[in-house]
């Protein structure tokens, strides 16, 4: 049996091949990546069908200061959520008023915040267990 030897042009000829292919290989049509012109700030004009997707959640706060929820009426969507933030010299608590309601439910907070995410549309009337007259409402819509 013989044995072949190499000499340094051809195994440079067989690596320049090889890499060839490779590269070659890396240079076909991928559908799962976007093209260029699907590339955000790549000088594509955005359509409306590419802004119709869902919203994404928001977050509005009410401050609970001096007695007070503020704003005590507010309208938000559905999947948003509500951040209370506690910031008074007396203790307070967020809870639902009625069956629509009665998940909403904080502890006792003095400083702090506390949230709850609004699933279904309705009307959530709430108010502070400590101090009754303090109330408030959510009005979700869908």
């Amino acid at each position: 049996m013989s044995i072949r030897r190499y000499s340094p042009a051809r195994a440079l000829f067989l690596v320049t091949v090889v890499g060839g292919v490779v590269a070659l290989a890396g240079c076909g049509s991928d559908e799962s990546k976007p093209s260029a012109s699907a590339t955000p700030g790549a000088g594509a004009t955005t359509s409306a069908a590419a802004n119709s997707g869902p919203r994404p959640a928001a977050i509005t706060t009410v401050t609970v200061e001096d007695m007070a929820f503020s704003p005590a009426n507010l309208t938000v969507k559905a999947g948003d959520t509500v951040l209370w933030k506690f910031a008074d010299k007396a203790p307070h608590a967020v809870q639902g008023i009625g069956d629509v309601a009665l998940g909403i439910n904080s502890p006792i907070i003095r400083t702090g915040e506390w949230s709850y995410t609004f699933t279904t549309a309705g009307t959530f009337r709430y108010l502070c267990p400590l101090h009754p007259e303090m109330k408030g409402t959510v009005t979700v819509e869908p």
